[in-house]
């Protein structure tokens, strides 16, 4: 049995990470003293961004372009960039995609597009990280970005929520299976925050309104990122098949309240 208390990272894989959350969890990793792979599927401009900001930290950054869903050449990308960091502690499954289409009105090419995207080429991707850092016997840190979807739906999401509920059950089970070799499995599950995905790049979550939220805002990137990163550190060793929200408190306000709450009259006894 690998002791996890004794794992000490030096590189991280960080999917999706052109922008927003995989972006500020590139560099979150880079600031403490990671060497980064960083995968782009259509922003190669936004990934040299972020391979600048890992460098500028006294870091290397290493650039691949990952598409999800072409399950065949998903996991190869992953092998290229650990060979080119010289390994593989720490991988971060942040790509994903979703839609805005009612059950009743989703064709299976749409649904197909957002398992392979979020679930299938997740799995791809993590059984090639997990081999690589089984083989190397160091131990190792796998973190996967789901949504607060992951445990609560919401209206118009079937693909997306089902892709979710996948992800964090799959993270589960390499809890339990990947433990002996040192290596733990955890999900962070975001509530809104302030990306490009949600409409909202380079925009102050401060200024905006969120009634359905405690914290009364989306959150910022790097509020994420700040705990992918404790997760993926020597600090988390016994932190093994959960799921964290960072969500302000929104799953607390019920699956639909949180993004559809108006006013702040609940707060009121």
């Amino acid at each position: 049995m690998k002791d996890t208390r004794t794992f000490q990272p030096a590189t991280a894989i960080v999917t999706g990470s052109d922008s927003g959350i995989g972006k500020a969890a590139a560099v979150a990793l880079a600031r403490a003293g990671l060497d980064v792979g960083i995968t782009w599927h259509s922003d190669k401009a936004g990934a040299e961004g972020t391979a600048d900001e890992v460098r500028a930290l006294g870091r290397k950054a290493v650039i691949r372009q990952l598409d999800t869903t072409d399950l065949d050449a998903a996991a190869g990308v992953i092998d290229g960039l650990a060979d080119e960091l010289g390994g593989l502690d720490v991988f971060v499954n942040n790509a994903g995609s979703g839609d805005d289409t009612k059950f009743l009105d989703l064709d299976l090419k749409t649904w197909m597009r957002t398992l392979d995207t979020n679930l299938n080429g997740a799995f791809v991707c993590l059984q090639a990280a997990a081999r690589r850092m089984v083989a190397a016997g160091n131990g190792g840190r796998l973190v996967a970005v789901t949504s607060v979807h992951e445990s609560q739906p919401r209206v118009g999401a079937s693909a997306y929520d089902a892709s979710k509920h996948g992800l964090g059950g799959l993270m589960k089970t390499l809890a339990l299976e990947l433990a002996e070799h040192g290596i733990t499995a955890n999900s962070v599950a975001p509530g809104e925050i302030a990306t490009p995905m949600t409409g909202q790049e380079d925009e102050d979550p401060a200024t905006k309104d969120r009634p359905g939220v405690p914290l009364g805002r989306p959150g910022d990137a790097r509020e994420v990122a700040a705990v992918i990163a404790f997760l993926a550190s020597p600090a988390a060793s016994y932190v093994n098949g959960a799921s964290w929200a960072v969500d302000g408190g929104m799953l607390q306000m019920g699956p639909q309240a949180g993004s559809h709450i108006t006013g702040h009259d609940w707060r009121e006894s």
